[in-house]
């Protein structure tokens, strides 16, 4: 299993697989041709489909443009026998227009990319585990938390990262919480998250008011993303406000401290890698099954460790978020990260809550084990329908423009 860095990315939104991935590839093929006389970029499957939505022609532009180079960009509807339905191939030519460079690269999904011809079991691999399973038996065998698990087979600097990451994502909800206006885009779509945090006298209740907190921090991130502001992978950008959101909640409001806060992100962190080895976290392959579920995983162990809940439990709140999200579309109306996006983190942060309160009281009738949920999502993901896959050709998007 891959580093919890690996997971973890700071950049720019909306869309770690459409913006992150192809920016990420671009920066590697003008290593290998930097002299080129211009180049031709061509995306094809969702990062054709939706790649004006999500931005991806607009970042690949600003990119070429500050090194200087001229590029094409090229939307290629008709191709659909690929390997990855996020694939992007890159041109380099000379002045006679003759092609000095012709790479394919993959988008994978948060943030990571795959060259075409490269092993990616080559990878540099940090943890020597299978499995949430074998994981699991290693912590009890040697009576380790998951954080110190983390800490054992993670580089020493994973802390500073971790760090990083918490105040990255505090500035952009903070940001979040301070903007008005609109989103970019034809959806013209309100920002709502500083409207929901000061809502008065409307949730009377203190689970009312808490639910209305949490969900004004899901907006707030969400909106920042829809933005292309700077967020972290969490582990997409699409479902990036759900971990953020109430990490932030228990640390600002709550006063659990940094020290629990940092633990819990190494929690979820390894939660997500090991989705990320045996399943997807990429919409464009397995739906938003794939984002939103391993997010409310992600957050559900990681709030399930804030109580004080057993590794065991920890697993049951990860499994049990997973689970109810099987078969989730990602059909983005207009490829925007928008609609559902920004609704569906915010449902889906107070959701996490339930999972962990089912863990804390039921999870000793466990049957379903998190890794044969990975293994059910990964296989649902590929049984849906193309148009269910980050394509913005079913479901709401396609519904929405009649």
């Amino acid at each position: 299993m891959q580093s919890i860095s690996e997971l973890y990315k700071i950049g720019f939104g909306p869309s770690s697989s459409h913006t992150m991935g192809p920016a990420k590839a671009a920066r590697k093929f003008l290593t290998f041709f930097p002299h080129a006389d211009h180049y031709e970029v061509i995306l094809y499957g969702s990062l054709a489909l939706t790649g004006r939505g999500h931005l991806t022609d607009q970042v690949l532009a600003s990119l070429f443009k500050s090194e200087n180079k001229l590029l094409n960009i090229v939307f290629d509807f008709k191709e659909l026998n690929l390997k990855h339905p996020n694939t992007i191939r890159f041109l380099a030519f000379d002045g006679n227009n003759f092609i000095l460079g012709d790479q394919v690269f993959y988008s994978v999904g948060g943030g990571n990319i795959i060259q075409k011809g490269e092993d990616p079991q080559q990878v540099k691999e940090t943890y020597p585990f299978a499995n949430f399973s074998s994981i699991k038996k290693y912590c009890f065998d040697n009576n380790l938390s998951l954080p110190q698990l983390a800490k054992k087979f993670e580089d020493p600097s994973i802390m500073n990262h971790i760090e990083l990451v918490f105040r990255t994502m505090e500035k952009a909800l903070q940001k979040g919480l301070k903007s008005e206006g609109f989103l970019p885009g034809t959806l013209h779509l309100k920002r709502k998250a500083q409207l929901l945090l000061n809502l008065e006298d409307t949730f009377p209740t203190r689970a009312e008011k808490r639910a209305q907190t949490i969900m004004a921090y899901a907006y707030a991130i969400s909106e920042e993303n829809a933005a292309g502001g700077v967020i972290v992978t969490a582990p997409t950008c699409g479902s990036s406000g759900v971990l953020p959101a109430l990490l932030y909640y228990y640390h600002h409001n709550l006063k659990y401290p940094l020290k629990s806060i940092y633990e819990a992100l190494l929690v979820a962190g390894i939660i997500g890698v090991t989705i990320k080895q045996n399943g997807s976290i990429s919409g464009a392959e397995c739906g938003c099954q794939a984002e939103i579920g391993v997010a409310s995983a992600m957050a559900a162990s990681a709030i399930a460790y804030l109580h004080k809940l057993s590794i065991d439990q920890i697993e049951y709140a990860a499994e049990v978020s997973l689970e109810h999200h099987l078969g989730l579309t990602c059909d983005p109306v207009d490829g925007y990260v928008q609609i559902p996006c920004i609704e569906r983190n915010a449902i889906n942060a107070l959701q996490v809550l339930d999972a962990v309160f089912l863990a804390q009281y039921v999870s000793y009738d466990h049957r379903v084990s998190l890794d044969q949920m990975i293994f059910t999502m990964l296989e649902t993901g590929r049984d849906l329908n193309v148009n269910y896959r980050e394509t913005a050709q079913g479901g709401m998007a396609k519904i929405f423009k009649k």
